[in-house]
Formats: C-alpha cells, sequence, structure tokens
C-alpha cells in the first residue's frame, strides 16, 4: 500500500514539474538546467512559434535582461540553436521573442553551415543540451540575390559560392533566372534551407546520430521581412 502510495506521489511530482516547466520556460525568466531538460524538440518549436506570434502581434513579453545577464552568468541552458542569415532585419532572439540564455544562435550571409558552423552546432546540441536545431532564410535576402547573379567581391565570392548549390538545384520556367526575378530569389532561398538541412545530415556525425536517435529535432524556417512571420518548413 505504501509502496502505491508512493508511486502515485513520484507521478503527482512528475506532472506539476512538467507543467510548471513549460509554464516557467515562457515565463521570461532565464532558463535553468531543470526547465531545458524538460523540454522536448516539439515543445522547442512551439516555443519559438508561440514567440513568433507575440512578436507579429505586438505583445512581447516584458524581460528584465540585466536580470537574465545575473541568472545566466553561472550557466546557460539554451533549448534551441538557430542557424539564419546575417541581414539586420532578422535577429533572431527579437523575431522569437526570447531572451538572454534561450538560444544559440549563429549568422553568416545566406544561413549555410561550413565545418566551423556545424562544429558549434555539435557543441550546442551534444554538450549545452539545445533540443533543436532550426535552418532559417528570409525574404528578399541580399546574399542569395547576390549568389543568383554570381556578384564577384572580395571574400564576398568564396561566401556567395556555397549558395550555388541552390541556384543550380531550382528547376522550373524562372526567367530570368537572377535578383530581377522575385520568385527565382525565393525559390532560390528555400532550396538553400532544404540543402543546408541535408548538408548537416549528411556532413556531422554527430548531429546525425542525435537526429536519428530523437534526442534532438531539426526544422527549416522562412522568415518574411515585410511582416515579421516565420514560416516553418515542416
Amino acid at each position: 500500500m505504501k509502496k502505491n502510495r508512493g508511486k502515485v506521489l513520484w507521478l503527482a511530482m512528475a506532472v506539476l514539474f512538467a507543467i510548471t516547466g513549460a509554464a516557467h520556460a515562457d515565463s521570461g525568466a532565464a532558463l535553468t538546467k531543470e526547465v531545458q531538460a524538460s523540454i522536448t524538440s516539439g515543445k522547442a518549436l512551439e516555443m519559438l512559434k508561440q514567440g513568433n506570434q507575440r512578436f507579429v502581434g505586438g505583445q512581447a513579453e516584458k524581460r528584465d535582461f540585466l536580470a537574465q545577464v545575473k541568472q545566466t552568468s553561472g550557466g546557460q541552458f539554451p533549448f534551441a540553436a538557430i542557424v539564419s542569415c546575417l541581414d539586420s532585419r532578422v535577429p533572431p532572439e527579437i523575431v522569437f521573442d526570447r531572451g538572454i540564455g534561450d538560444l544559440f544562435v549563429a549568422r553568416v550571409a545566406g544561413n549555410f553551415v561550413n565545418d566551423d558552423i556545424l562544429g558549434s552546432l555539435e557543441y550546442a546540441a551534444r554538450v549545452a543540451g539545445a533540443k533543436l536545431i532550426v535552418i532559417m532564410g528570409h525574404t528578399e535576402c541580399g546574399a542569395v540575390k547576390g549568389a543568383c547573379d554570381s556578384a564577384q567581391l572580395g571574400l564576398l565570392t568564396a561566401t556567395l559560392a556555397n549558395i550555388n548549390p541552390a541556384v543550380n538545384s531550382v528547376q522550373g520556367d524562372y526567367t530570368p533566372r537572377s535578383s530581377k526575378n522575385t520568385d527565382f530569389v525565393q525559390a532560390v532561398a528555400e532550396k538553400n534551407v532544404e540543402l543546408t538541412m541535408g548538408k548537416l545530415r549528411d556532413r556531422s556525425v554527430v548531429l546525425r546520430g542525435m537526429l536519428d536517435k530523437g534526442e534532438i529535432g531539426m526544422v527549416g524556417a522562412m522568415y518574411d521581412v515585410s511582416t515579421g512571420k516565420v514560416a516553418f518548413l515542416e
């Protein structure tokens, strides 16, 4: 009898922790290790969706960032890692309405991945416990436009070369196949997200293993610079 009571009490405490942990994850306070552990990849995605809805609706949570600085001074427990473009109009922490210590963010023109970024993502997921990786492109991307036009400019030429596979992979009757064609630019931006996700799986043994085991999730996304909305490519 006592053993059964103990089991019931344990289950009740687990349910209560799950509920309060989920609530705490969206409370505006910095995440703790316990709360991070309670977040699944599905929950992480839902948190990002809800954050973007708050951002678009002008209902961003009030956060004491200096308090979060103090709360995270002894450790960080982000729930997601985001690869996004360098574009000044696409700040992930803001468009997802998150605070200090919530997200790992890797930003580079054209939101592609190389070994340095993949290594950083391996740290974010395997070592620091992030549950979701988001590859996020955006509309009207200057890097994508540059790749579509085969732009040449110093070291930027090599940077844009990372987007060339997407330019070459887009099928269809797009005329012209240049930055002057908005539909073509959008198609390349979306294809770039798709190919980047594939490259992450192919090149990182660590992340591929975690994805295959369900330890983390991965999703593509597109941010609209004219509305602030994020569309997840699920």
